[in-house]
């Protein structure tokens, strides 16, 4: 780089928002990759000043229409920052010890690397807040994770790198560097201690499932993405309550800047900020934060792979604070439906926090204001709000699954006992749940299931018609081996007959197990005609009659004949082994607390296929976790998880409660 430029100069002094708008726009329209240095040592300048050392006066309230003035950056000030930055990186970096290419290798990033973290304080700044900017750096020797993996880059470019590029996940950073960018490195910590990685690949931590890798979908920055990344890590806060004005407005002025050069598009963190920043003052003219909320989402999914959980729990917390309470609880059904894809570790400890402060602090709120007062059983009456909740658990349970550390223990079984407990028995029956990978047993209406009337020998009866089930689907699949698996495996239509009417008479033991008779004691008017098919040993089984429609048509029809009886009744898979476990004493009539709360904080035991983690389609083996339904076995309990209750911002994160 070769420092500051003629036409940056006329942008000095900045005295307010416009100019500094104007200085980021003339950057970023240029010919040439935007300064990363300058831009920095800009935001930070004015950042610090009006959080940190704020003595100037309060602006009036008969003032607050006008333009918000901001304390002056000097042109001799920014510039004498900027050549120390320079005089740092390129008197410590030798050029001539390394290959000469123009791409940058590991050695060099590392030797950056080593030039930034080597000139910080030894203190340790986990929690600090305004320590992501050059201007820390070069005025206290101060950063944080973020702001050391932000150097770095701006480093590498001072010394004429144009590949290295900063690569963000929702609570790290690292950078890519190579002619394809295919080359990763560590650059900076993350956690409790300064661990050094600096760089090694980040491989181990993709590998490893961690949400703090984001399963090798993270945001690779651009040049402009750099800029949109320090003014998204821009951090307006005072205090815990109360932000500066002048620096939220700075901030959302050039999001918007950002958004309209399209630089957004693929930065869903970015655009959630943006929307946070609405949500508290919109500006005339502009799309709507609900809006800009479901890009976020959108582009999290349409880039990312769906792997990004901020862009839910964002949405979630704007329906949150806007009492759009069944909306907030798909957001954050949508959110644990990407966590679920994770394996839990201790580096994952933000995301924790944000999920326990949605189970155990935001439901339950919601729930008490709509069990009260005039909104009293707005939401308890919908299934499909009984639902999201499930699948909101029912990721958290995966999440756990084949992960080193335990994520429930029983400060999260109380809060979802309590508040399953609002729904009622009959709002509850009406879900239809099933059971991925638990064959057709768990298909079972979910009518009888929570039905009060049913006794023992009802079960028992159930039990008989599964085990026909599974012979006779075994006998179709052998023949319809050029079906799929969906159609191969489907229920017969004479046991789904059956399973229909045993609730209401007593099965025929002799038809059940010779095959002869009537299929119901005192059945006279009952008959199921179906021809029978012989076996090896000479028993009979039911069998497809030559007339038949095919298996296909009989699924079709099964399902056509469920939705008709259950018009609009939500429907719901469950795929944690926990939550399957579950499933039975979700729908009961009586819920049984204590049984409900030994399932959900049992040691997980399961074994996951890590193929199968990548999506939905995951295939999971229960190796002997929890209590089933009805038994008496009191399974483990976790005793290891611990609620850390240690703030720290996220990486280039700000959020607005």
């Amino acid at each position: 780089m070769a420092g500051f430029r003629e036409v940056d100069r006329q942008h000095f002094p900045l005295e307010d928002i416009p100019s500094i708008v104007r200085l980021f726009k003339q950057q970023l329209e240029s010919s040439t990759e935007p300064d990363l240095a300058l831009l920095s040592i800009v935001v930070g300048a004015v950042e610090n000043s009006l959080t940190c050392n704020r003595s100037f006066t309060v602006q009036k309230e008969s003032d607050t229409l006008s333009e918000p003035k901001l304390p002056p950056v000097e042109y001799h000030i920014a510039e004498a920052l900027y050549s120390k930055f320079h005089a740092i990186i390129k008197g410590a970096v030798d050029l001539t010890q390394y290959s000469g290419s123009k791409y940058a290798s590991r050695e060099l990033v590392k030797k950056v690397s080593d030039v930034v973290w080597n000139s910080l304080t030894r203190s340790y700044y986990k929690d600090r807040a305004h320590l992501q900017s050059l201007y820390s750096y070069l005025t206290g020797n101060k950063l944080d994770c973020f702001g050391v993996a932000f150097a770095v880059v701006a480093g590498c470019q001072v010394l004429g790198y144009r590949d290295v590029h900063l690569a963000l996940s929702e609570d790290h950073a690292w950078v890519v560097f190579g002619e394809e960018g295919q080359e990763t490195a560590e650059v900076t910590w993350h956690g409790k201690g300064n661990e050094d990685k600096r760089g090694q690949p980040v491989g181990p931590g993709v590998g490893s499932r961690s949400w703090l890798y984001v399963n090798g979908c993270p945001v690779i920055c651009t040049r402009p993405m750099e800029v949109a990344a320090l003014v998204s890590a821009i951090n307006p806060s005072l205090s815990a309550t109360s932000d500066a004005m002048e620096v939220a407005l700075l901030q959302q002025e050039l999001l918007w800047l950002l958004y309209d050069l399209g630089h957004l598009t693929r930065y869903p963190m970015a655009i959630g900020n943006l929307s946070d920043l609405e949500d508290l003052s919109p500006t005339p003219g502009r799309p709507p934060c609900s809006t800009l909320f479901q890009e976020a989402a959108i582009s999290a999914r349409k880039y990312y792979k769906n792997q990004h959980v901020y862009p839910y729990t964002y949405q979630g917390g704007y329906f949150y604070r806007h009492k759009m309470y069944k909306d907030a609880f798909e957001s954050w059904a949508n959110a644990a439906d990407v966590i679920r894809l994770y394996n839990y570790s201790r580096d994952d400890e933000e995301i924790y926090k944000e999920f326990l402060e949605i189970a155990n602090e935001l439901i339950p709120h919601i729930m008490k204001v709509v069990s009260s007062g005039h909104s009293a059983r707005s939401i308890l009456k919908d299934p499909e709000c009984f639902a999201h909740l499930l699948r909101f658990y029912d990721g958290i349970c995966q999440w756990e699954e084949g992960s080193p550390t335990p994520v429930l223990h029983i400060g999260w079984a109380k809060p979802l006992v309590n508040t399953i407990s609002k729904f009622d028995a009959d709002v509850r029956a009406q879900v239809i749940i099933e059971c991925r990978n638990d064959g057709l047993a768990c298909n079972k209406k979910n009518d009888s299931a929570a039905d009060p009337k049913e006794g023992g020998g009802g079960n028992n009866a159930r039990d008989i018609i599964r085990s026909l089930e599974s012979r006779v689907i075994g006998e179709d699949s052998r023949r319809h081996k050029s079906k799929t698996d969906e159609e191969a495996l489907a229920p017969h239509p004479t046991i789904a007959a059956l399973t229909a009417a045993c609730g209401e008479k007593i099965l025929n033991p002799e038809y059940l197990l010779q095959g002869g008779g009537e299929p119901f004691v005192g059945g006279g008017s009952t008959s199921i005609s179906e021809p029978t098919s012989q076996t090896a040993n000479g028993s009979h089984i039911p069998g497809p009659s030559k007339q038949e429609a095919p298996p296909k048509t009989g699924v079709k029809k099964i399902e056509n004949e469920v939705e008709q009886k259950s018009p609009g009744r939500p429907r719901l898979i469950l795929r944690s082994q926990k939550m399957k476990g579950l499933k039975d004493l979700l729908l009961a009539e009586k819920l049984n607390t204590h049984a409900i709360s030994l399932q959900l904080t049992a040691q997980s035991q399961v074994q996951v296929s890590k193929k199968g983690r990548g999506g939905l389609d995951t295939d999971i083996t229960a190796m002997g976790s929890s209590l089933c339904c009805g038994d008496k076995t009191i399974p483990k309990k976790d005793t290891n998880q611990s609620n850390n209750d240690e703030t720290r911002v996220c990486v280039g994160v700000k959020k607005y409660e």
